[in-house]
């Protein structure tokens, strides 16, 4: 990993942003959920809005081949973004799939197989 991408790294985490209004997942959520109401997005078809997330992750991809870590942080954040309004769209609620994700792999087993998280079950 190169050193601005490393930096890039430090900067999102948690203990290292400085104190703002913005370290609230849940308000930050809320206000995407708002900002796509204000636009009646959230109303609009889920298709268009997954060829947009196809497109972020595009940028994300583009980013980490150029190392260029201001397109990662933003594409990684455009993409929860766009995920948020697809789950809007489809009637479901973005943190109920993050919890579940999440109860999904917290106990999950496993081993790092050349940089790669291989769940026991698949070893």
């Amino acid at each position: 990993m190169t050193e601005s991408l490393d930096e890039l790294l430090r900067d999102c985490n948690p203990e290292n942003r400085p104190e703002s209004m913005w370290n609230d997942i849940d308000e930050l959520t809320a206000k995407i959920k708002q900002w796509a109401i204000d636009r009646n997005l959230h109303t609009a078809n889920p298709d268009k809005q997954m060829l947009k997330l196809f497109e972020e992750i595009g940028e994300l991809a583009e980013g980490m081949a150029k190392d260029k870590p201001e397109q990662i942080e933003d594409s990684i954040g455009d993409a929860y973004v766009v995920l948020t309004i697809i789950s809007q769209q489809l009637g479901i609620n973005i943190e109920d799939c993050i919890a579940k994700a999440y109860d999904e792999i917290k106990d999950r087993k496993g081993r790092m197989i050349d940089g790669v998280f291989v769940k026991e079950s698949d070893l």
